[in-house]
């Protein structure tokens, strides 16, 4: 954690606190049973100030994954993208890495959560790149996990909850303690699924691939974005099953999420991808998202909200 970070303020369920008082209790639901869903976004110093990316659409899919969870979020859209706006405003950022979160607090202890309330935070952090300043550029190596992601009717990964990410904590540890920056599951068939934090794309003979949501994925905005932007240049995308020994004889592949942005893979299992480093459709791809990101190219897809 950012030093810096600690002496700022959190929206927690209405108002803005100092860092150090955003606590709850030990006993809360959450803390037992993960019960929570939330958040990344990103916030990007452009030349018209601050600026949310794909602001709505995040927080949209905040309440969306709390309706799956039965949550019943007591603020508006409107009022959560209001909230996230103070946090960044009152702490005087530039850029940030804004973590909304709503989560059962403290009452009772039994499975069934529907007695504990619904507590909601914003938090506002400096970040940099996620898997390394050099990752961007050069490429990343990673490993297939030994650990699958979540089968069909068992947790719904369309929700961002806390819970699904001990999934991910067991790809993320299993890949570093074998000195990769990250792992790949597969779903409950075999078939990639995504990153611990990061969805996927695979190119091969100037098509990407990449899994469908029925993959076990959580549908990813910036997957989004990449898809919209392949467009641009008439890059063919394909959201389909993808078999784990395509992988290796892919032309070029690459992480996307609101954490990794656009990171390419040099490796997969010790088997170099394609001239093991990024590739030039990568790279193209990297650069229009960077451009739109930082504010340097038209919003033609209204994907920023400026903070005034």
């Amino acid at each position: 954690m950012d030093p810096r970070d600690e002496q700022g303020k959190i929206w927690m369920n209405g108002k803005l606190i100092p860092w150090k008082d955003a606590t709850i209790h030990v006993m809360s639901h959450v803390i037992h049973y993960g019960t929570g869903v939330f958040e990344g976004i990103r916030c990007y110093k452009t030349p018209n100030g601050p600026s949310i990316f794909r602001y709505r659409e995040h927080m949209k899919r905040l309440l969306d994954s709390a309706k799956i969870y039965r949550m019943e979020i007591p603020f508006s859209l409107e009022e959560l993208m209001k909230a996230g706006k103070e946090v960044v405003k009152v702490n005087e950022m530039e850029s940030a890495y804004l973590r909304p979160i709503a989560f059962r607090g403290y009452n009772s202890l039994g499975v069934d959560p529907s007695k504990c309330p619904i507590e909601v935070v914003i938090g506002a952090m400096n970040w940099g790149k996620y898997l390394g300043e050099e990752a961007i550029e050069y490429g990343v190596d990673v490993s297939v996990s030994s650990w699958n992601r979540m089968a069909p009717n068992t947790m719904p990964t369309m929700a961002k909850a806390c819970s699904n990410y001990m999934n991910s904590q067991l790809l993320k540890m299993e890949a570093l303690v074998n000195n990769y920056a990250e792992g790949i599951g597969l779903d409950a068939f075999g078939h990639v699924s995504e990153g611990s934090g990061e969805n996927i794309f695979v190119v091969r003979d100037g098509v990407m691939y990449t899994p469908p949501n029925d993959a076990g994925i959580l549908p990813g905005i910036t997957r989004h974005c990449i898809i919209q932007l392949a467009a641009e240049f008439d890059i063919p995308v394909k959201e389909t099953h993808i078999a784990r020994e395509m992988l290796y004889i892919a032309d070029e592949i690459f992480f996307t999420g609101t954490a990794a942005e656009v990171t390419p893979i040099r490796s997969i299992d010790r088997i170099k991808i394609g001239e093991g480093k990024r590739g030039p459709l990568t790279e193209k791809l990297q650069k229009r998202f960077f451009e739109y990101v930082n504010g340097d190219c038209k919003d033609i897809y209204g994907w920023h909200d400026y903070i005034k």
